[in-house]
């Protein structure tokens, strides 16, 4: 995330079990963003489960930049709403 000029890193151990956003560096520079829920969070490294159900172990000291973002939404059945008359 960034503000005024500034990543910030928000999220904490306690967000266990929480969809989040995190801001990592790259080894040949520059940066990607990952977004899965923390499954665990020990000896420094995350493991963040993404939507395709893959797993990606991630080192706190990689990270410049976090937050929590909402849940996914569910999924509509059915395509689109009807059309109004």
């Amino acid at each position: 995330m960034h503000l005024r000029g500034q990543l910030v890193h928000r999220i904490v151990p306690e967000d266990l079990g929480r969809r989040v956003s995190v801001r990592i560096t790259l080894p040949e520079g520059g940066f990607t963003d990952i977004v899965g829920v923390v499954e665990s969070w020990a000896e420094n490294v995350l493991t963040l489960r993404r939507r395709d159900d893959s797993t990606v172990e991630v080192a706190e000291s990689d990270i410049v930049a976090s937050r929590v973002v909402p849940p996914v939404p569910p999924r509509r059945r059915g395509g689109r709403p009807p059309e109004a008359p």
